[in-house]
């Protein structure tokens, strides 16, 4: 899989770009604050409907613009495909695949990307709201239908959180059938939600362990695991602790695990008013030379370990999907890797079919690689020459109206 074409109107500080890619290394380089990470950004918003950036649209959308648009071009198992998005503040986002409306989140069924981002140290050092979504992003661009029980799941816990506010705020201490419709939801998608996510990390650990020696030239045992909120926040007892064993429990049995869960805590819901157990509030567990990263490793040993998490990402979807490989996106994550570091890790991502790298100081950029270079300044792609005609020049009038998100 590769973008071969990238159309931008309105998006970040491009009133207008147009980037042509090709299959292999492709190098887009600026000095800092000129648009480099927005161009993969918008690739990227492609595979999880959101950026990495910030938690809304919103920000994506030039100053002064009531609307961003996007479309990509991409080539897979010998197909090509046309992507586009609108993005829009004040009404929902419009999508079309072949100039065919679609609801937006079918756009992650055509393209799949891995972006190593700065950020991605947040994963290691952050908060677990960070690595949750970790986990939820690589849930959808493996399964993309995955996206739709998150959503419906924060819908879930946005409205069952709403009753216990407003119980707790009038004095109410039961609920009743009231919040028991809204326990079913909670345990049905949850229950959903939190066997994938085993699933995923069961699958991510022996890949971790691979690429995190193949990137450090050290096996420093990295390993991972997962804190639950419906065992560690109550006294329901799992059956075992081992994430490989978790992966094989079955969804009946977890969630009778979950409803008990939910009446244990079901007081303290009340008092707080808040919903205290579920996805929403588990963790992923990193552990290194069986140590917790977080506050045990060095500065160089959390970005190997956040790298090679994503690096065992790629791998996966690499074995599993029948489009081809996910393009691989490397944004200024080159500065902050020694030299070693920098040729090993270039070294494990040359094989797929697409890698596109940015970087503000090409010293910082392994030489061993023939690049497709592509220069921006204030907001200009400078090579424009090489962008395809007009047939691909975006409109948003393309859009059909009325294809709007859920």
């Amino acid at each position: 899989m590769r973008v071969a074409h990238l159309s931008l109107t309105d998006f970040r500080n491009y009133p207008t770009a147009e980037l042509a890619l090709c299959e292999g290394p492709n190098l887009i380089i600026g000095r800092n604050g000129q648009g480099k990470t927005n161009l993969v950004e918008a690739i990227g918003y492609f595979s999880t409907l959101r950026s990495h950036r910030v938690s809304g649209d919103a920000a994506l959308i030039r100053a002064g613009a009531d609307q961003a648009s996007a479309r990509m071009r991409v080539e897979a198992s010998g197909r090509s495909v046309l992507l586009e998005i609108q993005i829009n503040r004040d009404r929902q986002n419009r999508a079309s695949v072949n100039r065919n409306p679609v609801r937006p989140r079918e756009l992650m069924r055509w393209f799949a990307s891995v972006a190593f981002v700065p950020e991605d140290l947040g994963i290691v050092r952050g908060d677990p709201a960070g690595r949750r979504r970790f986990l939820d992003d690589s849930l959808i661009v493996r399964h993309p239908i995955a996206a739709g029980t998150l959503s419906d799941y924060e819908r879930v816990v946005r409205q069952r959180t709403a009753l216990l506010k407003s119980a707790r705020k009038s004095g109410v201490r039961s609920l009743g059938a009231a919040l028991e419709v809204w326990d079913d939801q909670l345990v049905t998608h949850g229950s959903q939600i939190m066997l994938a996510r085993r699933e995923l990390v069961r699958d991510l650990t022996p890949a971790l362990r691979t690429d995190y020696e193949a990137l450090v030239g050290q096996d420093h045992r990295p390993d991972l695991g997962i804190s639950e909120s419906v065992y560690s926040e109550t006294d329901v007892s799992r059956e075992t602790d081992g994430v490989s064993e978790l992966a094989e429990v079955s969804r009946e049995t977890l969630m009778e695990h979950f409803r008990r869960a939910l009446e244990e805590v079901r007081s303290r819901e009340i008092d707080r008013g808040v919903t205290l157990i579920g996805p929403h509030r588990d963790d992923l567990l990193l552990g290194l030379n069986a140590l917790p990263v977080k506050g045990y490793a060095s500065h160089g040993e959390s970005w190997s370990f956040a790298l090679s998490l994503k690096m065992a990402l790629a791998n996966i979807l690499r074995e599993e999907s029948p489009a081809g490989d996910p393009v691989i996106v490397l944004d200024d994550v080159f500065a902050e890797l020694d030299r070693g570091r920098r040729e090993r890790l270039m070294s494990a991502v040359s094989g797929f079919e697409q890698v596109i790298v940015t970087a503000a100081v090409e010293e910082d950029v392994p030489d061993s690689v023939e690049w497709n270079r592509t220069l921006i300044e204030a907001g200009r792609i400078m090579d424009e020459s090489d962008s395809l005609g007009t047939d691909d020049t975006f409109d948003t009038d393309d859009i059909v109206e009325g294809a709007g998100e859920e």
